[in-house]
């Protein structure tokens, strides 16, 4: 039996026990996955229980009109599929009944790359809370209610947010801690920057630097990140074109 490429095992996601991930999962052909209020508000409310019932601490999150953009710390390998797949059991469930349709409401598998726990993952927390702005939703994070950036920067009360040790050590005190804060994600932030997090996001690689992406190598035993680009060997540069 020839296998095609359509056919061939789908890579296992790169996923380890207490290293963060960026996480994506869009609405069916780009679809709608809210349409009213209430569907964000039962949303939250499900991945609350679903990521306290699998181990997961979720830090930073936006809930937009089609997709949503998670960045959490599994404390075991599979406890975020785990998390996914109760979540979507009872979205879809709900949805479903609430608007009396029938058929998926998300995009196959969500997409999801590990961050390293340094400026890497500060950005991510910025990315992902800055998207209503890049979206032109609003003007200011703090003018949609959907993110996490109020309980970040604001100090409001959100139970699913739990903050990562790396956000805390910004500052002991609190309200130093978000001011730091909103100055960090009120700083530039390139396109450059933003095409650089999809990208590894879209391909599922990791996102940090070069002894990150060999520590989650060596570990798995598997590539996680692009195929390295560099110039060929001196011999290969000067080698006839047909031995190329």
């Amino acid at each position: 039996m020839v296998t095609t490429p359509d056919a061939m095992p789908r890579q296992p996601r790169i996923d380890l026990p207490g290293v963060p991930q960026h996480l994506v999962q869009r609405g069916n052909n780009r679809r709608p996955c809210f349409f009213e209020p209430i569907d964000r508000t039962r949303y939250l409310d499900e991945l609350r229980a679903a990521a306290s019932r699998h181990s997961c601490a979720v830090h930073a999150y936006v809930l937009m009109t089609n997709h949503v953009h998670l960045l959490l710390t599994p404390a075991a390998a599979g406890c975020v599929s785990a998390m996914m797949q109760s979540l979507g059991r009872r979205n879809v469930r709900y949805i479903n009944d609430r608007y009396r349709r029938t058929g998926t409401l998300w995009e196959g598998r969500f997409k999801a790359c590990p961050v390293q726990s340094d400026e890497h993952l500060l950005r991510c927390y910025r990315c992902i809370e800055l998207n209503p702005v890049r979206a032109r939703m609003v003007g200011h994070p703090s003018d949609y209610a959907w993110s996490s950036y109020a309980a970040n920067a604001q100090g409001a009360t959100d139970s699913l947010v739990i903050p990562h040790s790396l956000y805390l050590a910004l500052d002991a005190e609190v309200a130093a801690r978000q001011g730091l804060y909103r100055d960090w994600v009120q700083s530039a932030i390139t396109p450059e920057e933003v095409d650089e997090i999809r990208r590894r996001l879209q391909c599922q690689h990791a996102f940090g630097l070069e002894r990150f992406r060999q520590m989650i190598e060596e570990q798995l035993q598997r590539r996680a990140g692009p195929a390295r680009i560099g110039r060929p060997r001196k011999s290969a540069r000067h080698a006839p074109a047909d031995a190329l």
